[in-house]
């Protein structure tokens, strides 16, 4: 929008991410179905991986972040680099066959949680 007063124009942006969640390898079944699930589930894994992994060194103020390290965290980069606010929201399943789950989600969420990536900046021109 522009600010007529000061002379201002600011933008803003809203991105959303659905990063699918910790999938299990052992509750699929055989077949050419279930070997394109459990690819699938090592990809979602890696890049939830690679995600805690960027928020940490972010966190630390490492001179290295590992951004490139998969798709999801090049793609989250201008989001997570400190101009941003940065939302992070993890369903929990209250199923008892879920438990593992949930426990490795909630694991995942409280190291996430932890880090301290930067304030958002406001950036008019």
């Amino acid at each position: 929008g522009f600010n007529k007063a000061p002379g201002q124009s600011i933008s803003g942006g809203l991105t959303l991410v659905d990063l699918a969640g910790s999938e299990r390898y052992d509750k699929f079944g055989f077949g050419d179905e279930a070997e394109s699930r459990r690819k699938e589930t090592q990809s979602i894994n890696k890049s939830l991986f690679n995600l805690g992994d960027v928020i940490v060194a972010l966190s630390n103020r490492d001179k290295h972040v590992p951004f490139r390290n998969s798709k999801l965290t090049h793609l989250l980069q201008p989001y997570l680099s400190g101009a941003s606010k940065t939302l992070m929201l993890v369903n929990l399943s209250p199923d008892a066959e879920c438990f593992e789950e949930s426990l490795r989600c909630a694991r995942f969420a409280t190291r996430v949680s932890s880090c301290e990536i930067g304030t958002a900046r406001r950036s008019a021109k």
